[in-house]
């Protein structure tokens, strides 16, 4: 390096700069190695977090729309700071505010592991009435909960430690949200800054297919995390009663955030040691080209935190003014509220519809669903440079890829399976458990039996069941003498299923070709964002769209659905008189309205994409097209809107 280079401190011994430029920390190949880890074990938390979801649902008693709350809690923070990131860019130390971020969301995945030990011991029906005289929870004249353990119950249930579990795991989830939002962002303008203009490109596609694993693998962890029960760091092998396909079960939520913090901490140490300005890759690019110069190309960059605040607003109202890249983001939108919904409550779809485990659920979406939908990422960009397709070509592209998606996701309304018969509960009906009227059955009781004559009951209680056949490992068997049960009279535990779990390969299957079709649009979307708006305008472009997506997909999308899935619950679980999480749904109405809610967003981003086309069609006549093939974008009045023109506007605000 020459020393008249502006990277390299003034220094009259040689022999320093030389040491800097050898040391690791220097080199833009490592910071790409270490930010592609960060960026996965970051993404890694918020893929497990969404594979959870259900299972911390069941654990804390939350109705769908709650868990659909708490899912999307995590972009609050991160939508109101993202302005900042836009604003600060290259003026702070980068690495560091990473390094912090990452320390941050470290920390947040602590707390959300945190309540599993504030809380006490899972609590299910037979582990309620344990401290009675009724410990499988059969038919007796008497009730079995008697009014002492009941208060004692309770009294724990409302204890300090267990209201505060879901403000507990809203705040992790706010701060895993704020820690999330210097990551991506810094670590992306850092690379561009730093590495040569030939390998920029090649370290950014490195970095985005690396991270987008990340929820995929979140996704597999939460698969084998679950398949231990939440309490087996409290109970010993013997003392756990409940197996996987017990609707009861509660998985080890809590053990994933622990080891997703800890990657955290080791992924997040390096960036304490990469310097502010690190040197160019190339040595042969011009002076001009770097970072540290005092050359700024972009007008904002000029402005202080007050005036650029001032002029967010304008700024974001004259990009919108352009209908190409409003109609994209809007079509992005719908495509991002779709896959926010179904990213959280895909897995809970499986395990109800086709009466799977959780594990299996979770590994169906993260082995097969995000795969497919990285895979069709690759292959649209791909495809675009391949064709050297302009704006007009990206926007056909885009609209053939949802509209063959919309046909590959309408038949997964006819693949499912009908609600199973439970007794009193679907078809309703009171007159059936009339027989079990005197068994004085607690209105709390679940755990699911499935009589010989096919008819499932909520518990042995309220089939009637008087006696039960244990193996020997005091394992119920069987529940016998059941007055509620035709037939042989008897009733095996757990659900009888809705019997068609052999439908779930094609459901798959269908699943996973809407995926990797509808993803095939994502490339070509963002390079038609890029291509319409001003140079100088491109990276305050995608950070309004950015805000928007969180604003008005990625917050809202699992609480709407969420409250979907709550309108087709028929028994709500009770706990101490209050209403816990949804026991048995309406299959058939859960998936007419899950996945219909999943159409109309396809159909919302194929109607905005088919609007693309048409405007560019009506524009064509007013555009010539440029040398490069290209269309250049002009304003309502007919003429290229010029950066001199925006340094006026800016030099306006500052003044």
């Amino acid at each position: 390096m020459g020393a008249n280079d502006p990277n390299v401190n003034s220094d009259p011994a040689g022999s320093r700069p030389s040491a800097r430029q050898q040391s690791l920390f220097n080199s833009i190949k490592f910071f790409v190695f270490c930010h592609s880890l960060l960026q996965l074990a970051q993404l890694l938390v918020s893929g497990y977090m969404k594979s959870s979801i259900s299972t911390i649902e069941r654990r804390y008693g939350l109705s769908s729309q709650k868990s659909g709350l708490l899912a999307a809690f995590n972009e609050v923070g991160n939508t109101v700071l993202i302005i900042f990131v836009s604003f600060f860019g290259s003026r702070v130390h980068r690495p560091r505010f990473i390094g912090g971020g990452a320390l941050l969301a470290c920390l947040a995945s602590l707390l959300m592991a945190l309540p599993h030990f504030l809380s006490g011991l899972y609590e299910y029906t037979d582990r309620i009435s344990s401290s009675s005289d009724n410990s499988s929870g059969l038919c007796q004249s008497e009730s079995p909960l008697t009014s002492s353990s009941a208060d004692q119950t309770c009294a724990q249930q409302d204890s300090r430690a267990q209201q505060g579990v879901y403000p507990l795991l809203l705040l992790g989830q706010l701060l895993l949200g704020i820690g999330a939002v210097p990551i991506q962002p810094f670590g992306i303008s850092y690379i561009d800054d730093y590495a040569s203009k030939k390998n920029s490109p090649l370290y950014l596609g490195i970095l985005l297919a690396v991270t987008s694993i990340g929820p995929a693998l979140g996704f597999i962890t939460g698969s084998f995390m679950l398949r231990y029960y939440v309490d087996f760091n409290r109970l010993s092998k013997d003392e756990v009663e409940l197996e996987p396909t017990d609707l009861r079960w509660v998985g080890a939520w809590w053990l994933g955030f622990l080891v997703a913090s800890c990657l955290l901490f080791l992924t997040a140490l390096p960036y304490l040691f990469f310097p502010r300005v690190m040197p160019k890759e190339d040595d042969a690019d011009d002076i001009e080209s770097r970072p540290d110069t005092k050359q700024q190309t972009n007008p904002l960059q000029e402005l202080t935190l007050l005036q650029f605040l001032k002029s967010f607003p304008r700024i974001a109202l004259r990009t919108l003014r352009s209908p190409i890249y409003l109609l994209v983001v809007l079509a992005q939108v719908n495509l991002a509220a779709l896959l926010a919904g179904l990213a959280t409550f895909m897995a809970k779809f499986i395990e109800r519809q086709f009466n799977q485990t959780v594990s299996f659920s979770t590994m169906m979406i993260g082995g097969v669903g995000i795969p497919l939908a990285v895979l069709g990422t690759v292959l649209g960009g791909v495809l675009m440079r391949r064709l050297n397709l302009s704006v007009s070509g990206a926007s056909k592209l885009c609209t053939t890829a949802i509209l063959l998606c919309v046909f590959s996701a309408s038949p997964l309304l006819l693949i499912g399976c009908p609600t199973q018969t439970v007794a009193g509960v679907f078809p309703p009906s009171t007159a059936a458990l009339s027989c079990s009227s005197g068994c004085r059955c607690p209105q709390d009781a679940f755990n699911p039996v499935c009589g010989s004559d096919g008819m499932e009951f909520r518990s042995p209680c309220h089939a009637g069941c008087t006696a039960s056949v244990m193996d020997s490992n005091n394992k119920v068997t069987n529940y016998t003498e059941c007055r509620c049960v035709g037939g042989l009279g008897y009733a095996s535990p757990g659900t009888c299923g809705s019997g068609c779990a052999h439908l779930l390969r094609p459901f798959m299957v269908l699943l996973g070709l809407t995926s990797f079709i509808a993803s095939f649009s994502q490339t070509p979307s963002y390079m038609m964002i890029l291509r319409t708006v001003p140079t100088e305008d491109k990276s305050f472009a995608v950070g309004v769209q950015y805000m928007l997506f969180r604003v008005l997909a990625f917050m809202p999308g699992p609480v709407l659905y969420g409250s979907v899935i709550d309108t087709t619950c028929i028994l709500w679980g009770k706990k101490c008189d209050k209403q816990t999480s949804c026991l048995y749904y309406n299959l058939d109405r859960f998936r007419q309205r899950f996945l219909g809610l999943q159409v109309v967003f396809v159909c919302g981003g194929l109607l905005c994409f088919l609007l693309t086309v048409v405007v560019l069609r009506r524009r064509a006549g007013r555009q010539e097209p440029a040398s490069n093939g290209r269309y250049e974008l002009v304003n309502e009045k007919g003429g290229a809107e010029n950066t001199s023109s925006k340094e006026k506007e800016l030099q306006g605000i500052k003044t």
